[in-house]
């Protein structure tokens, strides 16, 4: 399978978003996860590869994941694709929205994509992976795990998540987050799990670890 993957640092205030485009070159097609903010970038790079917007995977409904979402679908008209839990928990709404569950698999043109839900961050978060690749949103960082705030969130859900995708997901998929804090995104999964400590924790510590008094607030992603 031969892609391109361009991964786009967005900026607005005092969030700092990763937005990923995947090209598949043979049909021209492009899929973008979780679109931030800075359309133009997404548009340039869109006409650099000369491709169109055929898709938007969305790992979860938070503002700073799907702000562009209603621009893009009026523009260019994507098929929109979030969890059926993360719908119905926070009553989500977009044009050409479609709903997937754990272990689906989006054949979009040719590019397989598999769907892993893992709540925590939110109550329907969902990592997709694609190959070699995993794009996992707010729930793994390079260097940590997405905050587990009330309502939706749940550090117990998230501890099951972390099992999950350190369970399943082999040591050379690259993990591409929703954000970083000191590392560049696309680290492997053998490298976090040597070196991120939510995959180390038991249950106990990791709930107390991650729930721990002083943070400095929802965005302490660490």
């Amino acid at each position: 399978m031969i892609y391109d993957h361009y991964t786009l640092r967005m900026s607005y205030h005092l969030f700092i978003n990763y937005t990923y485009l995947i090209v598949e070159p043979n049909s021209g097609h492009a899929i973008v996860v979780d679109p931030a903010w800075e359309l133009d970038k997404i548009t340039q790079q869109l006409e650099k590869a000369h491709a169109n917007l055929r898709a938007i995977l969305l790992t979860h409904s938070h503002y700073d994941h799907v702000n562009l979402v209603p621009t893009l679908s009026d523009w260019m008209q994507p098929d929109v694709f979030m969890s059926q839990k993360e719908i119905d928990a926070s009553g989500f709404r977009c044009k050409r929205l479609h709903a997937v569950n754990d272990k689906d698999r989006l054949l979009l043109g040719e590019l397989p994509f598999h769907c892993l839900l893992t709540p925590g961050h939110t109550a329907g978060s969902m990592c997709f992976q694609l190959e070699k690749s995993l794009f996992t949103g707010d729930t793994l960082f390079t260097e940590g795990c997405g905050a587990c705030p009330v309502p939706g969130g749940s550090p117990e859900a998230m501890y099951l998540s972390m099992q999950r995708l350190k369970a399943e997901i082999k040591d050379d998929v690259r993990i591409f987050p929703g954000h970083s804090f000191g590392m560049s995104p696309g680290q492997t999964m053998g490298h976090l799990c040597k070196n991120n400590i939510y995959l180390q924790l038991n249950r106990e510590h990791f709930i107390r670890f991650r729930m721990r008094k002083n943070q400095q607030g929802l965005f302490d992603f660490q």
